[in-house]
């Protein structure tokens, strides 16, 4: 596996720019299965746990990373494999069951499994209404949740950038979510929309963000058709 020569080689260097700190580092635990929920505000984010997580942490990825073409789309491909990220279909619904699958087995493996519980970037810095796949993994499995707090990734790598500004970052691995695990058949979606407003509601304890009731999707296609509209009527 080449996860770990990413992270010994190229984790120095990231760190250097990225500047992480990490505090709850003992909140982690040491075997067995588990899930890092964390915010999401910029791409680095999935640099910035496995720079300083002590264990190997797996990720999902949009399934667009993994479908290029010519020699730039086999070698991203190649990456992301290597370091453990494998690809997820984004647009929901049965086509995302898959990699929920593969998530299970990676937990019930003993293994951790890192996951952004807004489902993509916050658009402004604010923290939006988690998802609730994060939910299910845990009580179908029993495992405990990490929540996991990223700060200041989005001031070092703006949306809109590729290459992150130098300056400093922390992640906080808060107290876990200890769960009960239950049959698939008898998890109700009161039981994941509560598990899923806890565990929100601590992310956002350790990152101190505004909290918005809503899906970041959802914004963030709001303010698309917006924008859209705006250049649809201005003068040329």
């Amino acid at each position: 596996m080449l996860y770990w020569f990413f992270v010994k080689v190229f984790g120095p260097i990231a760190r250097r720019r990225l500047g992480p700190t990490a505090k709850g580092l003992e909140n982690i635990p040491r075997k067995g299965g588990a899930i890092i929920a964390a915010n999401h505000l910029a791409v680095i984010d999935d640099a910035l746990i496995p720079i300083t997580c002590p264990r190997m942490v797996h990720f999902m990825g949009k399934a667009e990373y993994f479908e290029g073409k010519g020699v730039k789309g086999k070698f991203k491909k190649w990456w992301f494999t290597s370091v453990g990220v494998f690809p997820v279909d984004r647009s929901g619904g049965n086509k995302s069951l898959g990699a929920l699958e593969h998530a299970r087995e990676i937990i019930e493996d003993g293994h951790l499994f890192g996951i952004h519980i807004e489902g993509t970037r916050s658009p402004d810095g604010r923290l939006y209404k988690g998802h609730t796949g994060v939910a299910r993994l845990a009580l179908e499995t029993g495992c405990p949740i990490v929540p996991t707090a990223l700060i200041g990734s989005d001031k070092l790598q703006p949306i809109g950038t590729s290459i992150p500004k130098k300056g400093k970052t922390q992640v906080i691995y808060g107290k876990p979510i200890h769960v009960e695990r239950k049959a698939a058949d008898e998890i109700t979606h009161d039981d994941l929309r509560s598990l899923t407003d806890h565990l929100t509601a601590e992310i956002q304890k350790l990152s101190g963000q505004e909290y918005v009731p809503e899906y970041a999707q959802k914004v963030k296609a709001e303010l698309k058709a917006k924008k859209e509209a705006e250049a649809a009527v201005t003068p040329r």
